[in-house]
């Protein structure tokens, strides 16, 4: 329980886990566990943005841009930060063992 005396909510994934810490009308904000070679599914998000920080570990973010037929990849380790826009298909890979945060 957080000092509010509130549960957060921590679900398992098939790449890690990921626990919930705030979820209102204007944003969600999860703590992930990811395990080495774990990927996530390619997906996008209609009209939301979602971000990634990276604790430990080094994750690879693809992001599938609608103006050409590349694939952006950025390789994310301890300490920074990306963003994708809403409507652009993403995925993340873990590469190492990480802890990040994600945010909607």
């Amino acid at each position: 329980m957080d000092i509010l005396g509130e549960k957060n909510m921590k679900a398992g994934k098939v790449w890690g886990s990921t626990e919930l810490i705030e979820a209102n009308n204007a944003l969600e904000f999860h703590r992930i566990k990811l395990n080495k070679g774990g990927v996530c599914s390619k997906h996008k998000h209609s009209f939301k943005w979602n971000g990634f920080f990276i604790e430990s570990g080094i994750v690879k973010i693809k992001v599938w841009q609608n103006d050409y037929d590349l694939v952006d990849e950025t390789i994310l380790v301890a300490g920074q930060w990306t963003k994708v826009k809403p409507g652009l298909y993403h995925q993340f890979e873990c590469m190492e063992d990480a802890v990040g945060f994600e945010v909607y």
